[in-house]
């Protein structure tokens, strides 16, 4: 059993997850919740975490984020205006998960999402409870 990622090409396998958050705590919790290695024999995940607004959109542009994730309550820009953003300016936009901590913020998440899509809300209380089981 080998405990680092695996490398081909002179690469390595991983996946790029942009952790968006204002509050350095909130990114800490979430990269505890997900962990380096993802179950099922997935890709080993690298975090790009991101403090501000235009620092998500400058790593965006830089190209190579797999995965972004999301702080629906961060401060000035809140990761619901972002995501918004993304899908409108990004034509092969990664998937976008969207954390926020009130579950009456399920009505919200309609207008970002596309209606073919198929998509399921979790708010990130529950995300991180149900990961550190």
């Amino acid at each position: 059993m080998t405990d680092s990622p695996v490398r081909t090409n002179n690469r390595l396998d991983v996946k790029r997850v942009l952790v968006y958050s204002d509050d350095a705590s909130t990114r800490r919790q979430i990269i505890a919740a997900l962990g380096d290695f993802p179950p099922d024999g997935l890709d080993p995940f690298l975090y790009v975490e991101v403090a501000t607004g235009p620092g998500v959109i400058r790593e965006m542009d830089a190209g190579s984020i797999d995965l972004v994730i999301l702080d629906g309550e961060a401060a000035p820009a809140g990761g619901m205006g972002i995501a918004r953003q993304l899908k409108d300016e990004i034509d092969d936009c990664p998937p976008i998960v969207l954390l926020t901590g009130r579950p009456e913020d399920r009505r919200l998440r309609s207008p970002l999402v596309r209606p073919s899509a198929s998509h399921s809300y979790l708010p990130v209380g529950r995300l991180l409870y149900e990961r550190s089981r």
